[in-house]
């Protein structure tokens, strides 16, 4: 039992200076809830929670560098990150079981795809695609939607997005995601708390790491190169990508 929860707050502390840093956190927290017992959707609803603290936390120690996109402010932009994560948790919380459980393995290459693509998956599209705002809003909510129901690389996919319409550096850019991407767990979060999805002893095991991981990770993104921890992120993505497709296939 000890093991357990010692591995449950591990993975809490590795995903949140994941998230803080490149993104990719629910890559360790997601299927380390489902090797304790959880099923697919009570792993899903508890690491989202557990998460949340960590991108609250990177959130606030990214304070002074907030702002809009291509100057839709975030006045605009986080009630569309609440009101999608709300609909993509009430969506998870309806999803049969197995369905559910058939369906995550093409989430988690979705978002491995995502991360191999990284930086140049932004400027590849930006090659053949601009959107203007109205298109923006309505990918973002999209997102965000996306974001409340499973989540993984959702920080990078809107980023990709962000590149079509907003010239920026990627870096400047890593504050706003995580202030939105906070928007959209937040209200699944509340979601899955008030639905009783939500696995409170294995939670709390792993918020508190996540917490150090997401404020610390935070503040030594400005520091510390991403591409190592990028591609770490993809290795682990690919590999728990393939585990999922052998147990269910």
């Amino acid at each position: 039992m000890g093991a357990h929860y010692l591995l449950l707050v591990l993975a809490g502390l590795l995903a949140g200076t994941m998230n803080a840093v490149a993104g990719g956190g629910s890559f360790v927290s997601f299927p380390v809830m489902v090797l304790v017992g959880l099923p697919p959707i009570a792993a899903n609803a508890t690491s989202t929670v557990a998460l949340f603290p960590g991108t609250l936390a990177s959130t606030w120690a990214y304070r002074d560098d907030l702002r809009g996109i291509a100057g839709v402010s975030l006045k605009v932009l986080i009630p569309i990150g609440l009101v999608g994560g709300t609909i993509g948790a009430i969506l998870l919380l309806i999803t049969p079981g197995a369905a559910f459980d058939a369906v995550i393995p093409w989430l988690l290459l979705l978002a491995t795809l995502t991360f191999a693509g990284g930086r140049n998956l932004g400027d590849w599209l930006r090659r053949y695609i601009r959107i203007g705002r109205p298109a923006f809003l309505v990918i973002q909510f999209i997102l965000s939607i996306y974001g409340g129901y499973f989540g993984g690389a959702i920080g990078l996919m809107m980023m990709a997005v962000w590149t079509l319409i907003d010239s920026s550096e990627l870096k400047a850019m890593a504050p706003t995601r995580t202030a939105l991407v906070s928007a959209a767990n937040g209200a699944a979060v509340i979601c899955f708390a008030v639905a009783g999805a939500v696995h409170w002893t294995e939670m709390l095991a792993m918020m508190t790491s996540t917490i150090a991981g997401g404020y610390y990770g935070a503040r030594f993104a400005r520091y510390l190169p991403p591409a190592v921890l990028r591609w770490f992120v993809v290795a682990l993505s690919a590999t728990v990508t393939a585990a999922f497709f052998l147990r269910r296939y």
